[in-house]
């Protein structure tokens, strides 16, 4: 008697499961991406711990009794990424490190897994082990800790770790995996969603950790993002334009750790170098003074930034004006263009205004609101701002310059920078004492033109 398949359906760009077939994904709104897929498993385990590490089942403990200790973590040699995951990799844990392709999601991990003290397998489903072997010699010498894997199947791959008993697992990519248990193809919602099932009861029971690397949809969202996202402890996503050399590194999930650090490297022939100064690189460097400018101290997770605003404000050809920004949200770019045409007299309504955040990166602090305000007005006035000022301050709908969130720690980076001046709010709290900068506090906008060109 022939058994009976169970099969359901599932949208291949969200991973929303449903009972029957429908022409859009009433989750992510998408049209034919929901395809059936056979989700009968057989009755076997992927993973089978040896007896000896056969826990104990659970007991419930008062929460007086838990032991609070700090997690041990392993340093995986690289600052940048020990920032980002909050210290180093926890033992146990599923990292998922996304990315756009070509973007050195592969790259990264290899050059770490060649640094790394512990014994490492680096499982690849995409190149084979004389691809892996000639990029790992373009990037380090050799090490004796890494071992390279060309496998897709599950039950192969976990037959290879009781071998050689690795002490971290980095599988490059869990697309590309496919297990026995289900009857569908590589990359299918079902696939991965088991895949990843399997390498989880893998890394809780032998307290070893595993790094996934996942491709991402053309929204840029992980491919099967909810399952993914939602079965691992940390998501990494890495970004950053293939026509630039620097890449960012950002948390958007952490069960160990914060989610506002930032990682930034910069590609080289020889691979990925961390970036220990990031402000050196996001100010230009230029010898005549240029209007349009301004510097602005930003804030990423405990990391001050000096970063680079530009604008561009000139008379409407089109008659419609047009409002176009890079690396900084659109709609607070016109708030602020409402405030200066109401609150501080200037006539922008008929002229276009162009933005840019330099170093290719977006920036979501409200700190860097006065340096959009001194940039807009420079391009405007024709007027470059001084090469030795920079600004921290939240601009409000009155036209009041708000106070900002740890102004000490920006100071301070202002000053190791060699800036000269810092405008912050007048209503910050801060003792300016022993320092070389000169602080100036401003309330209005209007503070703000009267010393830069008044």
């Amino acid at each position: 008697m022939a058994i009976k398949l169970k099969t359901t359906f599932f949208c291949q760009s969200c991973g929303t499961q449903y009972s029957k077939w429908q022409g859009q994904c009433n989750a992510c709104k998408e049209w034919n991406s929901i395809v059936e897929e056979v989700i009968q498993k057989e009755e076997k385990v992927a993973w089978k711990a040896s007896s000896t590490e056969v826990k104990k089942a659970a007991k419930p403990l008062k929460i007086n009794e838990i032991d609070s200790a700090e997690e041990i973590r392993m340093d995986t040699t690289d600052g940048e990424l020990n920032r980002v995951l909050g210290g180093g990799l926890v033992p146990g844990s599923l990292t998922l490190l996304g990315g756009e392709p070509g973007i050195g999601k592969s790259t990264l991990l290899l050059q770490i897994s060649l640094k790394l003290p512990y014994k490492t397998l680096y499982v690849s489903g995409e190149e084979s082990q004389k691809q892996i072997k000639m990029r790992a010699e373009r990037i380090t010498t050799n090490s004796d800790n890494c071992y390279i894997l060309t496998e897709t199947k599950t039950q192969n791959i976990f037959r290879q770790i009781e071998t050689i008993e690795p002490e971290i697992v980095i599988i490059d990519s869990i697309q590309t995996l496919h297990t026995d248990y289900i009857e569908s193809s590589a990359g299918s919602i079902s696939q991965i969603r088991e895949c990843t099932a399997e390498l989880i009861k893998y890394a809780k029971e032998t307290n070893v950790p595993v790094i996934l690397i996942g491709h991402i949809t053309k929204d840029g969202n992980i491919a099967g993002p909810k399952i993914l996202e939602h079965m691992v402890d940390t998501v990494l996503q890495f970004e950053g334009d293939r026509n630039h050399v620097y890449r960012i590194l950002r948390s958007l999930k952490n069960r160990f750790g914060s989610t506002a650090e930032l990682g930034i490297y910069e590609m080289q022939g020889s691979g990925l170098r961390e970036v220990a100064n990031p402000s050196e690189i996001l100010i230009s460097h230029k010898e005549e003074e240029l209007s349009g400018t301004a510097i602005a101290t930003t804030l990423e997770g405990m990391r001050p930034l000096m970063i680079e605003i530009q604008a561009l404000v000139s008379t409407a050809v089109y008659g419609t004006p047009q409002r176009s920004t890079t690396g900084y949200n659109a709609k607070r770019l016109n708030m602020i263009l409402a405030v200066l045409e109401k609150r501080a007299g200037f006539r922008l309504g008929a002229k276009d205004v162009f933005l840019n955040v330099t170093g290719g990166i977006s920036v979501d602090d409200p700190a860097i609101d006065l340096a959009v305000v001194a940039a807009i007005l420079s391009s405007n006035e024709d007027i470059p701002v001084g090469k030795d000022y920079c600004f921290a301050g939240e601009v409000g709908l009155s036209g009041e310059i708000r106070p900002v969130n740890r102004v000490e720690q920006r100071i301070q980076e202002a000053e190791k920078l060699g800036f000269g001046t810092i405008f912050i709010s007048k209503y910050n709290k801060v003792a300016v004492k022993n320092t070389a900068i000169n602080v100036k506090m401003v309330s209005k906008i209007e503070d703000v033109v009267s010393e830069l060109f008044g």
